[in-house]
């Protein structure tokens, strides 16, 4: 049952099953999971078109070279940059706009529905490692650091810039449907603030479609709405009743709409929490001018992880980071959002 069709810059996570906190598959209807809403931008048939060393993706737009592994040797981030300046003076490809992807870019090509690679089943990729991926982003709470994205499952955290990853070259400036990320300043290997001007970073570059202004707006004292995304979110970041496991999540976001049935809540996506995340600011990683209170440092999405299905996709918000929690452990937050046809 796919309820969001009216959101904005937010793709679908490719789950098509649901899972119990045992990790056994259930089925979806009545479960409150991501794969019963299926929200989000739905992926085209086909999605990606080869044209020999390079792949279209026409889902988000951009354009990544078919090679996942065009460096052939994990390198450190500057290394990384450094490499994707000398593909556009090599003409790699036929082609002079190459980049490293920023964070939202990467995991756009991530499938929550596969593994051992976490990109779509049947993808033309070649040469795909089960490795760290490189983005052009800094982790704001350590500027020495940079996200990657891991393939094996798609979790999303941050590296030391001097350690050794991967690189993927993506061109192109998409079809709309990827916000920026909200980064701004570019940053040196040891965390110092660089002019951003031919450093290739996303503080430079800042691909995709930019944010409204203001981007949030405050409803009925309790509701945020989110301008960019089409997303009505509750404004109390963290419910009353505590952490809890998450099976107790999607049974307290149901039990919501039993005391305000007009509501519509449900547990968010790992792609709906993860499209909050302003990549500038840290602890919280929400835009500077946000309304929301009671804040949480995790929260559990409707995601499962399909890596191990006894876990499930969290924002760690503190951070911005995307990771798993055991589903049966009382450890995280509900934050819960609602669509847009509820929003009026």
């Amino acid at each position: 049952m796919r309820v969001n069709a009216m959101s904005r810059h937010i793709l679908n996570t490719g789950q098509k099953n649901c899972y119990n906190e045992e990790g056994a598959r259930i089925p979806c209807s009545g479960s409150g999971q991501d794969a019963e809403f299926s929200s989000g931008e739905p992926w085209p048939h086909p999605r990606f078109i080869r044209n020999d060393t390079i792949v279209h993706d026409q889902l988000t737009g951009l354009t990544w070279s078919r090679d996942g592994n065009p460096g052939q040797f994990p390198c450190t981030w500057p290394e990384a940059l450094a490499a994707i300046r000398q593909l556009n003076r090599d003409g790699y490809c036929g082609f002079q706009d190459w980049r490293l992807p920023n964070r939202r870019e990467l995991r756009s090509l991530m499938d929550y529905q596969t593994r051992k690679p976490s990109l779509p089943v049947g993808h033309p990729f070649t040469n795909v490692f089960i490795h760290w991926y490189w983005t052009s982003t800094t982790a704001a709470i350590h500027p020495g650091y940079a996200w990657y994205v891991h393939l094996e499952g798609a979790r999303m955290f941050y590296g030391n810039k001097t350690q050794e990853a991967l690189f993927w070259p993506v061109r192109g400036t998409g079809n709309g449907i990827l916000a920026t990320t909200g980064q701004l300043l570019c940053f040196d290997e040891s965390g110092t603030t660089i002019d951003c001007p031919d450093s290739g970073q996303d503080g430079e570059l800042r691909a995709g479609t930019p944010w409204p202004s203001p981007r949030f707006s405050i409803i009925d004292d309790n509701m945020v709405l989110d301008r960019m995304t089409g997303l009505t979110w509750h404004r109390h970041g963290g419910l009353p009743a505590g952490k809890m496991t998450w099976q107790q999540a999607l049974q307290k976001t149901r039990r919501l709409n039993a005391d305000e049935p007009r509501h519509g809540w449900r547990l968010p996506t790992i792609n709906e929490l993860e499209s909050l995340v302003d990549a500038a600011f840290c602890s919280p990683a929400l835009p500077k001018d946000h309304p929301f209170l009671n804040l949480r440092e995790g929260y559990w999405s409707s995601t499962t992880s399909f890596f191990e299905t006894d876990w499930a996709w969290v924002l760690y918000l503190d951070k911005g980071a995307c990771g798993v929690g055991y589903k049966p452990d009382p450890t995280f937050w509900v934050w819960p959002v609602r669509d847009c046809q509820h929003s009026g």
